[in-house]
């Protein structure tokens, strides 16, 4: 900085401000401090202008799976908001461990991250309160933390969704649907649960168990369970599928036990888009979520409070939207 303000003919203090774009510089000599800049290819030192301010600019992302692509556009998201304040993000996965999730948001605080974003895994985070109170600030996404913490909070409308998705079916005149859903421990399939057992409250359908399978988006788990529902006496005319990888699992599964599925043989409606649902025969009607607004949505709690704001903690709900295809407006077969 010292030999930007000797090729400019300055202060020091007049190149600072035009550095950090303060007012007071006229512009005729804020013109010829950044030609200096230019010309010896200075950087500003970041690093240490928020280590002075007490910040390290980097932020801890904990999230399920990177290679699921839900998460990817969340973490994504984060990122560009990061960016866009300076920051950057240390990211892991958790794998729906929460001894993973522990270890990685500990290991987060241990390099001093201004604040976290957390897709949580357990739902035991007594451990972060010692973190909360020397400062570090949290946002949980897409799932919400355990009692015990006041933090803020950004969900999915996963009740509504699914409701939305099953009523849809209903509306095609479909009485018995089945449900393949996530891990019953998940709060996000609970929650989807929650939602299909709504719709079919609403239409006055009975809620039938054995309609329902819950575990990991697995081919053979799916396989096995998708072969039961279509040996009932009374099998499913349709399906509603609990989250993306669920869907394409389903979908893999059906074209081996059921090969005539793209002749329209059962209507599917499916929780998440994903990529080349729209190309499908028949293309793949879904409940669709915004993973990038859910992690933006996160990523600018997190910086607004890390920028001072207080106040009660906030709960955000991001709203989902059906989108019909051609799957989800089948009707019954014979």
């Amino acid at each position: 900085m010292n030999d930007v303000a000797a090729t400019a003919g300055v202060a020091l203090k007049t190149v600072s401000r035009v550095v950090n774009d303060e007012p007071g510089v006229n512009a005729a000599t804020a013109a010829r401090v950044r030609q200096a800049i230019e010309l010896l290819g200075y950087r500003r030192n970041d690093g240490a202008r928020v280590l002075r301010r007490g910040r390290t600019a980097s932020i801890g992302l904990v999230i399920e799976d990177v290679a699921d692509p839900f998460y990817s556009g969340l973490s994504r998201a984060v990122e560009d908001i990061a960016l866009r304040n300076g920051c950057l993000v240390l990211s892991g996965s958790s794998g729906e461990d929460p001894q993973r999730e522990r270890e990685l948001v500990l290991a987060f605080c241990a390099r001093r991250v201004d604040g976290l974003v957390i897709v949580p895994a357990g739902s035991d985070h007594a451990y972060l309160t010692p973190e909360l109170n020397a400062g570090i600030r949290a946002v949980f996404a897409d799932r919400p933390t355990g009692p015990g913490l006041d933090v803020d909070t950004v969900l999915c409308d996963n009740i509504g969704g699914a409701r939305t998705g099953v009523a849809h079916l209903i509306a095609h005149g479909h009485r018995r649907i089945g449900y393949l859903g996530d891990s019953a421990a998940i709060f996000t399939a609970g929650e989807r649960l929650q939602g299909y057992r709504e719709a079919l409250e609403d239409a006055d359908l009975p809620y039938d168990e054995s309609l329902v399978t819950m575990g990991p988006p697995e081919h053979d788990r799916l396989h096995a369970d998708l072969q039961a529902l279509l040996a009932l006496q009374d099998p499913p005319t349709a399906l509603f599928t609990g989250n993306g990888r669920t869907t394409v699992a389903t979908l893999r599964a059906l074209a081996t036990l059921s090969p005539g599925f793209a002749g329209d043989q059962i209507a599917l409606v499916g929780f998440d888009d994903f990529e080349l649902a729209d190309l499908l025969t028949p293309a793949i009607t879904v409940i669709a979520q915004d993973p990038a607004r859910l992690g933006r949505t996160a990523a600018e709690l997190l910086f607004r409070r890390l920028a001072g704001e207080s106040g009660p903690a906030e709960r955000v709900q991001i709203p989902t939207r059906l989108i019909p295809r051609g799957s989800g407006e089948l009707p019954p077969r014979g």
